[in-house]
């Protein structure tokens, strides 16, 4: 190992030092852009910085600092293009700020989520997005109480007391929406196949149908609650269309369920809408492709993202928590028809 050179073998400040025959304080004041520098030094530690190929030390500038520059998101299954695509416009975001993001995807395990939380606290993230698959479990709400960093709820509802900022999606005017074009085109019996109770949209979902449905006459609708997947989705629709009076509309919580339905309704050989209306929430990709267009619940996913990272820069530069709430609109689509008079 060289003078200078760092026990992990990179090229340390000191050999730029050297290089460039000036005192480490000078390349700190260059590297730092203090203004007080005059132009031969800094070109001359810039040459020496290009020669060496040094690579600062980003975390010890940032504990230095008191900031590391760093946001961990906590997400609980990145499968999900939905989740996807909210990482990448808060990433955006945040990378225009100067800020890098790390991910750590919790499989929709309640365990992970209070573990990535524990490690983003030792690594000293400025701050956190969350996207949990469990907003009630304790043990994900004791990390929060421990990690004090700014964080935001991704259309989550946590424990007023962690003093965490949230964008979240209003789901409850599109799910009427929804119920007022089926029952528009004559079903009275309408089924939600959605995931857990434990996060916000399937609950907010599924009370929206019930206050929905209430609104009009001879109409009934039942929810089935599981996890986000396609295993849910097609379990939930073979139970709903073997019962002695199966619903004619179905709404797909997420796109992972609706792969699900899709499955059931294939090995069944049922058309859609001629023998079940769908309507699915959230883009599936490649929807423009399928046949017959869905009829979508549709949130800006991206603009999800930006939220999320507008509200925790703000709580990072010293704000206090905030809530906004997004729009979610209803897309008519081909998926819904008249039921079938079989």
């Amino acid at each position: 190992m060289t003078p200078g050179q760092r026990q992990d073998g990179r090229i340390g400040i000191r050999q730029v030092a050297e290089r460039a025959g000036v005192a480490v304080s000078s390349v700190s004041r260059v590297l730092s852009g203090h203004p007080n520098v005059s132009k031969p030094m800094r070109r001359r530690v810039l040459l020496a910085v290009a020669d060496l190929g040094y690579e600062p030390d980003m975390l010890a500038q940032g504990l230095r600092r008191g900031a590391t520059m760093t946001v961990g998101f906590v997400v609980g299954d990145i499968s999900n293009p939905l989740l996807a695509e909210i990482a990448l416009g808060a990433e955006t975001s945040l990378g225009k700020r100067g800020y890098s993001m790390l991910l750590a995807n919790s499989q929709n395990d309640p365990r992970l989520d209070a573990r990535h939380i524990s490690l983003f606290r030792q690594r000293r993230v400025d701050g956190l997005l969350l996207s949990l698959a469990d907003e009630t479990s304790e043990a994900t709400l004791q990390a929060l109480r421990l990690v004090l960093r700014p964080s935001v709820v991704i259309d989550r509802e946590i424990d007023p007391s962690i003093g965490a900022s949230a964008v979240l999606s209003d789901h409850a005017v599109a799910i009427g929406a929804a119920v007022d074009d089926l029952v528009g085109a004559g079903h009275r019996r309408i089924a939600l196949v959605t995931g857990p109770s434990t996060v916000r949209p399937s609950r907010v979902r599924a009370d929206a149908l019930q206050a929905s449905v209430r609104r009009h006459r001879g109409v009934r609708a039942v929810t089935r609650a599981g996890q986000f997947s396609a295993e849910h989705g097609a379990v939930a629709t073979t139970q709903l269309l073997d019962d002695r009076d199966p619903p004619t509309a179905l709404i797909a919580g997420s796109n992972q369920v609706l792969v699900g339905v899709l499955r059931t309704l294939k090995r069944r050989a049922m058309s859609i809408p001629e023998d079940v209306s769908v309507v699915t929430c959230d883009d599936v990709p490649l929807a423009e492709l399928m046949a017959p267009g869905f009829a979508t619940i549709h949130r800006d996913s991206t603009q999800l993202g930006r939220e999320a990272a507008a509200l925790l820069l703000r709580r990072v530069e010293g704000g206090g928590p905030e809530t906004r709430t997004l729009p979610v609109k209803y897309r008519r689509g081909k998926s819904v028809g008249p039921p079938s008079t079989d």
